[in-house]
């Protein structure tokens, strides 16, 4: 399995000197962040966002002082990869997840609604899975991974997550430590040389236990107008005119990638599939529009789609147009759902088991 690229561990004592500074100015803070949410939309949003960054700050330093503790009962870092040293892990980052997710749905008011079923299998009569599973999600806002991270870490799943992601995601401190000593892959932006990210995701399917969930996200990117272009006229410029017209018709997601899903379904054949949307946090993609932008006393929206391993289709075609059939199911969906509004709440009675169309 290709070793993650790993970058420069600068930000965790930067992150400590920044904790104590915002201590000493809280009342400064405070006072600015008074003022500023006098100008911004919502009710006190800049006290909101100073309150939940102090947060994120202090599970930053708690995250690294808990690595580090870990680190030591490991034996100084040899015995890492040991199941217990991994159970261990899990569990802080599910505590951290947690209190993250808690403290951002109690300051911005947020409500996240699941439309239709959940696939747990803890709840009786729903569809669910006790075996492997490969989660393919809808990528739309920089808080979709937290958010599906802690859904499938949260009592109701137990999911132990591996995770296809940006490598530039190293450069949160908490990220770097605790994913380079679990089974994840960090995308390089340069991929030349070593192995490919569709061997690496194969590496990580392989050896799929019952308790894990490899998260991947096929369109390689958050979604926005631009990128749709560009996508577009990538398949374009490949001849793949079928592809194109239907890339096309989907206004709200990006043209999936089936090369690391084909990678990761071919590893791990015995792997149940879960397609993830979501919607409310798309028009998020810097952070000047979290600043502006910011959804606050509104509904968050996510919706789960279960498919036992038996109906996965193995031949590389139909894998492909099975692929894209279940993304213009999730573009349709986004498409019928209010997106983060508090009112109307659109709820399913049932989550669908067939294959789209």
């Amino acid at each position: 399995m290709l070793p993650p690229r790993r970058v420069r561990r600068f930000t965790g004592p930067l992150l400590v000197v920044a904790l104590v500074a915002a201590v000493l100015l809280l009342p400064v803070l405070v006072l600015v962040a008074a003022v500023a949410s006098v100008w911004l939309p919502g009710h006190w949003r800049g006290l909101r966002l100073l309150c939940f960054a102090l947060l994120y700050l202090a599970l930053q330093v708690a995250g690294l002082v808990a690595a580090g503790a870990l680190w030591v009962l490991s034996g100084f870092g040899r015995r890492l990869t040991a199941p217990r040293s991994r159970a261990a892990h899990y569990t802080v980052l599910r505590l951290l997840l947690d209190a993250l997710m808690r403290a951002a749905q109690r300051l911005f008011a947020l409500r996240l609604v699941t439309d239709g079923a959940s696939w747990s299998p803890l709840d009786d009569g729903l569809p669910g899975s006790t075996n492997a599973m490969v989660v393919l999600s809808r990528h739309a806002g920089p808080g979709d991974s937290f958010l599906l991270v802690h859904t499938l870490m949260d009592r109701d799943h137990l999911r132990r997550p591996r995770i296809v992601l940006k490598d530039v995601l190293q450069l949160d401190p908490m990220i770097d430590v605790y994913l380079n000593r679990l089974p994840n892959h960090f995308v390089p932006a340069d991929p030349a040389g070593g192995y490919s990210s569709e061997e690496a995701i194969a590496g990580l399917a392989r050896d799929l236990g019952d308790e894990d969930a490899l998260l991947i996200f096929p369109e390689g990117a958050n979604f926005t107008a631009r990128r749709r272009t560009r996508a577009i006229q990538r398949l374009r410029d490949r001849g793949l005119l079928a592809a194109v017209r239907r890339a096309e018709e989907m206004r709200h997601v990006l043209p999936p990638r089936p090369a690391g899903v084909a990678a990761a379904l071919r590893a791990a054949p015995h792997a149940d599939v879960v397609f993830v949307a979501h919607t409310g946090l798309e028009h998020l993609n810097t952070p000047r529009d979290v600043w502006r932008g910011l959804p606050m006393d509104k509904a968050l929206h996510l919706r789960w789609w279960f498919v036992p391993a038996a109906d996965v289709p193995r031949d590389p075609g139909e894998q492909v147009d099975w692929l894209y059939r279940w993304w213009e199911t999730i573009d349709a969906w986004v498409d019928a759902t209010p997106a983060a509004e508090g009112d109307g709440a659109r709820v399913q009675p049932e989550a669908d088991r067939a294959l789209p169309g």
